[in-house]
């Protein structure tokens, strides 16, 4: 899989840590900055990278870390296609992609430990969505949300 990646300043080095794991994974890694360490850096700058590379599938998942992993959650999940969760835990991980087709995972390097975090993030990569009615029956639920609410700005707009 193509695995884009991408952190502000508290990220960094967890990112760079985690690159190399993905590339052990047999996974191509596509790095979208912080390239160096910056202290002013934004982290919606780097979940909306992530996030376009994931919407317009010029990769197949992504991940994002940031300090608490909240703000680029949020900002993630404003992307239309974008589905990111924050985990802490390897159960999360992996059931975000089976039951939620979750496409991007958002990291907390200031809570989540650097081994740890490689776990989750394992977890993520090795995920299939189940298929199952139930969770198509759902995603297709919150695919008509985020339809809707486009909608509703269309006519805002207008």
């Amino acid at each position: 899989m193509k695995i884009a990646l991408g952190s502000d300043h508290a990220g960094f080095e967890l990112k760079e840590y985690l690159s190399g794991k993905i590339s052990a994974l047999d996974h191509e890694v596509i790095d979208l900055g912080a390239h160096s360490y910056d202290p002013h850096d934004d982290y919606p700058d780097f979940a909306e990278r992530v996030g376009q590379a994931v919407a317009t599938h010029e990769v197949d998942r992504g991940v994002v870390i940031c300090g608490s992993g909240v703000g680029a959650s949020i900002a993630a999940n404003k992307i239309v296609g974008v589905r990111a969760g924050i985990c802490t835990d390897t159960y999360s991980a992996h059931q975000g992609v089976e039951h939620d087709d979750m496409n991007v995972l958002v990291l907390a390097a200031r809570i989540t430990g650097i081994e740890v975090a490689n776990e989750i993030l394992v977890n993520f990569l090795r995920a299939e969505f189940s298929g199952e009615e139930r969770h198509v029956r759902r995603l297709n639920k919150v695919l008509l949300i985020e339809r809707n609410s486009l909608e509703g700005l269309e006519h805002i707009e207008e």
